[in-house]
């Protein structure tokens, strides 16, 4: 008898207990434990806001359709970028012996817009064209246009580009000349954008931290982008020429949809490098002519930067004592739009 009522009394407590647990689970439901902070991913965001240099954002749709459907997929691209850098880089002419020569990494960093891209291959072309041998140029470019048969621009492939130049040139005699050309933000930040890839930006400290573990002895380091002169300082110093598009504060012009090539890509590149090659004279007559275009057209001056450190203008000077220019090299957009206009 005790058993069965110890039974019966154990069923009628098991009943309870199940009746209460019903009862209580929508509060229980409503109990959550404090939300775990999402991990930082390794791929930065883009560092342009659309307000920080009077740039509308491009729609996802419009970053969509600028992926063609003939090419490789993302991740075929992803995939094939080493390769794509070692033919690069086997591309490259040979050394001439008895002087120094000049290795040129012209980084195109945004794809949503052609001017960038246009401007690196007319940067590779000029300096091959016109100075001859000893320029030994490569390309790294984010366009829809050469997803399969250029390197694109990366942090990756500028830090293994870097790696392979390395293991190339003198390092007693040779010049690194490192133009970039992208849009920038105010707290000096590189776009690198070929979406849908996920892209690590670049920042001046970034960039001057790449560099140093590239320790070249002479080098040239073109920052073509808003508020690039924010770029000097970390990268300034002996054996350094750095040549910025604009102050640290102030945005500099000619990018856009609009647009063929920068304010500065056509002051320097095309209108004063086919005039001489002296880096720093060229820099100091594309400064007045950019000047003349902004008064003309109402901008804040943009205010092109120049940092010259000990003994790289002596060795330019070497360099050009051995090439002799050839003819003036046209200027023709691979992605034909208008002319320069716009802010960036």
């Amino acid at each position: 008898m005790r058993i069965a009522l110890t039974a019966l009394l154990a069923f009628a407590a098991g009943v309870l207990l199940t009746l209460l647990a019903h009862r209580a689970a929508p509060a229980l439901a409503d109990v959550r434990h404090p939300a775990v902070p999402a991990v930082a991913a390794t791929v930065h965001a883009p560092a342009v806001a659309a307000s920080s240099a009077g740039i509308a954002a491009p729609a996802a749709e419009e970053e969509a359709d600028r992926w063609p459907e003939q090419a490789s997929t993302p991740e075929q691209v992803a995939y094939a970028q080493p390769r794509l850098l070692r033919d690069a880089v086997a591309k490259l002419g040979p050394r001439v012996q008895g002087t120094p020569n000049l290795y040129l990494v012209a980084f195109a960093g945004d794809g949503g817009e052609d001017v960038f891209h246009n401007e690196a291959e007319y940067a590779g072309k000029l300096f091959a064209d016109r100075f001859g041998a000893t320029v030994h140029p490569l390309l790294l470019a984010n366009s829809p246009d050469t997803l399969d048969t250029r390197p694109l621009a990366t942090w990756s492939n500028l830090e293994s580009a870097l790696d392979a130049l390395s293991g190339t040139m003198d390092k007693d005699q040779d010049i690194l000349v490192l133009y970039l050309t992208s849009h920038g933000d105010p707290d000096h930040n590189l776009l690198v954008d070929m979406d849908p890839l996920p892209l690590d930006q670049i920042g001046a400290p970034d960039l001057a931290g790449i560099l140093t573990r590239h320790p070249f002895k002479w080098k040239v380091v073109v920052v073509n982008a808003c508020y690039s002169g924010g770029f000097v300082p970390p990268l300034k110093g002996p054996g350094t020429l750095v040549l910025t598009a604009a102050r640290a504060d102030r945005s500099s012009f000619g990018c856009g949809s609009d647009s063929d090539i920068t304010y500065f890509g056509r002051a320097w590149l095309v209108d004063a490098l086919n005039r001489t090659a002296d880096f720093i004279a060229a820099f100091q007559q594309a400064r007045g002519e950019i000047a003349q275009w902004e008064t003309r057209d109402h901008l804040t001056p943009s205010e092109p930067q120049i940092d010259v450190g000990a003994g790289i203008a002596d060795q330019l000077a070497r360099w050009r004592g051995h090439v002799k220019p050839g003819p003036a090299v046209a200027f023709e957009p691979t992605h034909a739009d208008a002319e320069p206009a716009g802010q960036r």
